[in-house]
């Protein structure tokens, strides 16, 4: 199994800020207020947002009335949170850190939240830490978007193709996902103290063009701006060129599942 401490980078997603914030899928007010009533949460409840990144998910909890603290260990990505917050008037607390290494002195909170950044931790400790800092009757929410391998999403194919000969799978998590002994967020919930698990989850369409899969393929780690470096231009080139071969007219559609695992104390 791969040591995620050893591997562990903190700036990992330095140069996707522009990237992330304009081409990741956002997630539905309706998957936000479906957790919200499940959870209990109450205007003024305490959420902690673990790998934060540019707010995505700390401004709808914001909006609700929480008292939200994000945590990231990328001054960019809180750079981005805080004018995010201050364009949407809402306020939100932000501190540097990580699973790692926690902001000392904080807590408890009724929600613990984390997008598409539990998979980066070391998911056993994580939950132990999380354990201390969560009120009894609290929860941990996990936020994440599953495409189907329908025909709609051919294109995430053609990018994870392109993407495989700049290096992707050599990415430590990607070797790890596609070996045997990867285990699932639900695996390491259901052995931790959070063991009562319920999914929600929203199905979503939206149609792309070219440059907005360029765009998201940017704002992955394995094809950050830095991560190619001179590869840039090539990569893509390459990438264009498998997505005209796809769809000549560049229109493309994205259907995804946007969904929250929640987990509670058994």
């Amino acid at each position: 199994m791969t040591d995620t401490k050893a591997n562990y980078d903190p700036h990992r997603f330095r140069t996707t800020v522009p990237f992330y914030e304009r081409y990741r899928l956002g997630y539905p007010e309706g998957l936000i207020a479906r957790v919200e009533t499940e959870t209990g949460l109450s205007p003024g409840d305490a959420v902690l947002d673990l790998g934060c990144g540019p707010g995505t998910l700390s401004i709808p909890f914001a909006r609700l009335g929480m008292e939200v603290l994000g945590v990231d260990p990328e001054p960019n990505m809180l750079e981005a949170a805080a004018a995010a917050a201050e364009a949407a008037g809402v306020a939100i607390e932000l501190k540097r850190g990580s699973s790692f290494d926690l902001p000392p002195g904080i807590g408890p909170f009724k929600l613990a939240i984390m997008g598409r950044s539990f998979h980066w931790t070391d998911r056993t400790a994580t939950l132990a830490a999380l354990d201390a800092l969560i009120v009894p009757g609290g929860a941990v929410a996990l936020f994440d978007d599953e495409h189907p391998r329908t025909m709609e999403n051919a294109w995430r194919r053609k990018l994870e193709e392109v993407g495989r000969r700049y290096g992707r799978a050599e990415e430590p998590h990607i070797r790890e996902r596609e070996s045997g002994s990867y285990r699932t967020h639900e695996s390491y919930l259901l052995k931790s103290v959070f063991n009562d698990l319920v999914r929600i989850a929203v199905v979503v369409r939206r149609a792309l063009t070219a440059d907005d899969v360029v765009g998201l393929a940017y704002s992955l780690s394995t094809s950050a701006p830095h991560k190619l470096g001179q590869r840039r231009a090539p990569f893509e080139a390459d990438l264009r060129a498998a997505l005209a071969e796809l769809s000549p007219d560049g229109r493309f559609t994205e259907i995804a599942e946007m969904g929250a695992l929640i987990a509670r104390r058994g």
